[in-house]
């Protein structure tokens, strides 16, 4: 018996990630993959053994499950490891559920990192176009001068293009020659803080996620995680589409 199959488009939004007419847009933008390949053909049908990823993500019709997680520094921020490192979904493994890590953190940071293995929900909190804001806590070895610190404010110029205007908090000032700061972005480069500081000769010591958008660390030590409540998901989302 022939198993039955459904358009691509049809496929990504029965599986929540977005309409279909938007659907079909990802698709002609090549942001689609069928078992490892890129498809742009919109009339591609698929069969619920196919592997369909949208932007990197995979479908899932699984119950779908948010998780606040305190990443500690010297952990991957991905599935698997080619090189055997610890990666972030190594604590979930209890869960009888396949976790992916909604955006990353550097190996060397440590903090708010959210999984997940719902589609649509990762749309929203990775987009450049949402804009969701996330606050680090840096400590520097050295000193950002107050001048420096005005520029981060406005924005610099980086390797890929000016950074968007940032909060900027100073919380410790010249102990040890040390500085340690908080920093809020909206925008998710690679190791985009620490290239901040690196742009005025300074080498960040320390670096945690302390705040995504309105979630905070409160009540859980590194490695530790929680599930996110369903209004918590429902509010970062809204807040998503207000930006």
């Amino acid at each position: 018996m022939e198993m039955e199959k459904v358009r691509l488009q049809k496929a990504i939004s029965q599986a929540g990630v977005t309409s279909r007419r938007k659907a079909e847009t990802m698709i002609a933008e090549g942001r689609v993959t069928v078992n490892g390949k890129t498809v742009t053909e919109l009339g591609t049908k698929v069969a619920s053994v196919d592997r369909i990823e949208v932007d990197g993500v995979p479908l899932t019709t699984e119950e779908r499950v948010h998780i606040l997680y305190y990443k500690p520094a010297g952990e991957i921020s991905a599935v698997e490891d080619d090189r055997s490192r610890n990666t972030v979904t190594d604590a979930f493994k209890e869960l009888d559920v396949r976790l992916y890590p909604v955006g990353r953190l550097d190996y060397d940071t440590s903090g708010i990192l959210l999984l997940t293995n719902d589609g649509e929900f990762t749309q929203y909190m990775t987009h450049p176009k949402y804009k969701m804001r996330k606050t680090y806590r840096v400590k520097i070895d050295g000193i950002l001068k107050r001048e420096q610190q005005k520029e981060m404010r406005t924005g610099i110029m980086l390797d890929d293009g000016k950074t968007a205007r940032a909060g900027l908090r100073v919380i410790r000032d010249k102990k040890d020659r040390q500085m340690i700061l908080e920093l809020t972005i909206h925008e998710g480069r690679n190791r985009q803080v620490r290239r901040m500081f690196e742009h005025f000769g300074l080498n960040v010591v320390k670096l945690t996620r302390i705040q995504y958008d309105f979630l905070n660390l409160n009540g859980l030590a590194e490695g530790e995680y929680r599930f996110l409540k369903p209004f918590e998901v429902k509010k970062l989302i809204s807040n998503a589409k207000e930006t």
